[in-house]
């Protein structure tokens, strides 16, 4: 078997079901249905990452003798540390944030904390015990099926185009909000947008959430006018 291509087939299983968790766990928090991450399509490459990162690890210890609990917490580490990671790379490389753990305890600098490196570590002890198998099943068949590969190679050629477009997308904010001095959480902004749209009855873009019938930069300075009005509440609030 092909083994670069095994993996890019578990990169593509992680992208497209994080994408779904992701979808239905931000719908559950927000109540709004929000297409997570800072892609155009529904494909999280964080989950890719994560899920070839816990299918390495499984592979690599299933036949050794050491105790499911260091291998799962190992897991949950990993998962931390590819979270941290990419959510560093927003922080500091594109000025925006795609998650907020700000008001969490332990937290540092909002991108990982305790509570979520829990969550991962659950996440990890369900895939140790429940999804290995089946994802390994998925990689015979596979390995039988490599035809499949075209797809594969349709899905990381969008995913390349999809980057290309988005990350200049976000090269706009980053650079209205460093101009005005505001702190952009990307899902939080595509809600505001999402609320403006149905307030004024227009038809909101699901996909392509920064590209309504109003310029993004319109809704920049309406996001930042309510932000300011929020904390403005606030300072109020606590006289």
């Amino acid at each position: 078997m092909n083994w670069f291509l095994t993996f890019l087939f578990i990169f593509y299983i992680g992208c497209t079901a994080g994408w779904i968790m992701e979808f239905f766990f931000r719908r559950a928090v927000s109540g709004h249905w929000v297409n997570p991450g800072f892609l155009v399509g529904p494909y999280l490459p964080i989950y890719g990452f994560g899920l070839t990162a816990l299918t390495l690890i499984y592979l690599l210890f299933r036949n050794m003798t050491v105790h499911p609990i260091i291998v799962i917490l190992l897991m949950g580490a990993t998962m931390t540390l590819i979270e941290f990671i990419g959510g560093l790379s927003f922080v500091d490389g594109k000025g925006v944030k795609l998650w907020d753990y700000s008001n969490e305890w332990g937290n540092y600098k909002g991108i990982i904390c305790p509570l979520f490196s829990a969550i991962w570590t659950a996440i990890a002890a369900i895939y140790y015990f429940f999804l290995a198998s089946p994802i390994l099943n998925l990689l015979k068949w596979f390995s039988n099926n490599l035809a499949f590969s075209f797809v594969l190679g349709v899905f990381f050629g969008v995913i390349v185009i999809d980057y290309v477009y988005s990350t200049n997308l976000l090269k706009k904010i980053k650079k209205y909000a460093k101009e005005n001095e505001l702190d952009v959480k990307l899902e939080e902004l595509r809600v505001y947008i999402q609320e403006q749209q149905k307030r004024r009855q227009e038809k909101y873009s699901f996909i392509l959430s920064f590209k309504q019938n109003k310029p993004l930069k319109e809704f920049l300075d309406d996001y930042k006018k309510s932000k300011s009005t929020k904390k403005s509440f606030k300072l109020f609030r606590k006289n």
